[in-house]
């Protein structure tokens, strides 16, 4: 199979202009599954600004952590997502969702890391945002 060029960093085969590179743009994703997606790739391209916007207001922290202590970069390695589901309303009325995956990255050059996580989701005004996630 013939590599994509400019691939999308969450693992879909296609190019990050056709794939989450629309979301990065403004196109509001989907489901709460692409929106995960979309927010991987944002951490492989250092996107801060779609980081913050794509989080719940309510639970974003100050500082993203995109760079480890002394300024190393984060490498990230890979994206399996094993599971997506609607999980109801929350106590306001919006949709509600979950999604857990794993990445993988590499800080310097140290061993690879696995990040494990069941990731909640509410879907407001139309569009998906990141509320937590606990670790697995």
């Amino acid at each position: 199979m013939k590599p994509v060029p400019d691939a999308c960093p969450c693992g879909s085969g296609t190019a990050h202009a056709a794939c989450c590179g629309r979301y990065h743009a403004g196109e509001a994703a989907p489901d709460a599954e692409a929106l995960m997606r979309s927010r991987y790739s944002a951490f492989v391209r250092g996107d801060e600004a779609y980081l913050r916007a794509s989080w719940d207001p309510a639970t974003c922290p100050p500082d993203l952590g995109l760079d480890a202590p002394g300024g190393v970069r984060t490498q990230w390695l890979g994206l399996t997502v094993k599971q997506h589901r609607l999980t109801g309303e929350n106590a306001a009325g919006e949709r509600t969702a979950e999604v857990e995956f794993v990445a993988r990255y590499r800080v310097g050059g140290g061993a690879a890391v696995r990040l494990h996580e069941l990731s909640r989701f509410v879907q407001r005004d139309g569009r998906w945002f990141y509320v937590d996630g606990d670790h697995r």
